[in-house]
């Protein structure tokens, strides 16, 4: 597992990172945490006139995810040195988002990006809204642009959903489309996080015709943990047949569940070591990691 420091530390390759202005050196050469995401839970519970969904979920960070590197360049290209397989790069969210802070910062100055992936694409840990979350952190700092992290967010929901929560930059109870945050907090515990061998895209998901589209609201105040279920899993589970095996075999261990649309699914131990004991017995079949909740992103002091 690659994590990202201790809990309530922040870290950019090893050194302490500080409030903004509070003199911590960040520059060129560092490396820059793009953290995974869970949906402790998630209620689809209405639908907007204009097709989006409606939605309610608990986000909790884990220590676990991708890292990104930035070089200025002489131009005012912007440019991915390590583009995906399938995706082309103009179209990869973190080229977007440098793209959408230059263009609304009225940044001349180009930069390289260099990805290292370990989240799973179409996985429902949030890989791609985090790492271009982090795009918008580490050039609002390097490029001295230093917009408040209101407008990042803002930024950052024109390139979807989750990537407000990474910005936001704690664990929260989201409403609306998944932007309208309650800071929420959760005890400490760890996570065994399996990996189907497909991606799930979101889009199929949400135009199922038999997704649960009215669930009751709940109330953020009163929302403890373990309340809710994921209404997006029955629908997952019928199109995709490796999510409901990875989760019938998760909950031998207790309460499972699919993280955002899949493909992803987890269970929560109190305990490190009781999750790792569960992961020793995964089939050979399947993959997995072991990682820590956090209640607060990495780059969190940046906002």
């Amino acid at each position: 597992m690659s994590g990202f420091g201790a809990q309530g530390s922040h870290f950019i390759d090893g050194t302490a990172v500080g409030r903004p202005g509070g003199g911590t050196m960040i520059s060129w050469h560092s490396e820059w945490p793009a953290p995974a995401k869970i949906n402790l839970f998630l209620h689809v519970v209405g639908r907007r006139a204009d097709s989006y969904h409606l939605l309610q979920t608990v986000f909790r960070f884990l220590d676990f995810g991708d890292t990104l590197q930035f070089s200025p360049l002489a131009d005012d290209a912007i440019s991915l040195a390590t583009p995906l397989p399938g995706v082309p790069p103009e179209t990869d969210l973190t080229v977007r988002a440098a793209r959408l802070l230059k263009q609304a910062a009225g940044v001349h100055q180009g930069v390289e990006i260099t990805l290292t992936k370990r989240l799973p694409m179409g996985g429902g840990l949030g890989g791609g809204s985090s790492d271009a979350a982090t795009v918008l952190l580490a050039l609002n700092r390097l490029w001295d642009v230093n917009l408040p992290a209101s407008e990042l967010q803002r930024l950052g929901l024109k390139l979807g959903a989750d990537l407000p929560v990474f910005l936001h930059g704690r664990a929260a109870f989201a409403e609306g489309v998944g932007e309208r945050f309650s800071d929420v907090a959760l005890p400490p515990a760890w996570y065994l996080v399996l990996v189907p061998k497909v991606q799930v895209p979101t889009s199929a998901i949400f135009a199922a015709p038999d997704l649960r589209r009215n669930t009751p609201l709940l109330s953020a105040a009163e929302w403890v943990p373990g309340q809710g279920g994921n209404d997006l899993e029955a629908v997952a589970c019928r199109l995709y047949p490796e999510v409901a095996r990875h989760l019938d075999w998760l909950r031998r261990f207790g309460s499972a569940r699919m993280s955002g649309s899949g493909a992803c699914v987890f269970a929560e131990f109190a305990e490190e070591s009781g999750a790792r004991t569960a992961l020793a017995q995964l089939p050979p079949d399947m993959k997995g990691f072991v990682a820590r909740g956090l209640d607060r992103h990495p780059l969190l002091e940046l906002t």
